[in-house]
């Protein structure tokens, strides 16, 4: 159990900082607890639509995608470009976190909060 407690928090916080990265880059938005809650509820949109619609080949995570990047554009300003550009950053830097997190050998390679990664 705690093991999972620490695997989800450090997935979280990765994505959260792939999020803050991608906002402080596309909106000058400076607000690390913004990203966390962004990375929490764009995961949980992200599981429940995938949860309802995976299963149907590419719409169903095109409309995972989408409902992701609602929840970007929800919380940063800026619309659907802006976030879509965050949500790109968000990945390419949670990549780079977690292929150095993985190269000394302190985690596997995934993060909660940014989908594909």
């Amino acid at each position: 159990m705690v093991d999972t407690l620490i695997v989800f928090l450090v997935s979280l916080l990765v994505g959260a900082t792939g999020i803050y990265v991608g906002a402080r880059v596309m909106t000058n938005i400076d607000d690390f607890p913004k990203a966390v809650v962004t990375a929490l509820v764009g995961a949980v949109v992200w599981a429940i639509v995938a949860f309802f619609f995976g299963r149907i080949p590419l719409l169903g995570p095109l409309l995972a995608l989408i409902a992701y990047l609602a929840v970007v554009n929800w919380q940063y300003p800026g619309g659907w470009v802006k976030a879509a550009g965050i949500a790109l950053i968000a990945a390419v830097a949670s990549l780079i976190v977690l292929y150095v997190m993985a190269v000394v050998g302190l985690i596997g390679f995934e993060a909660l909060g940014v989908p594909g990664v």
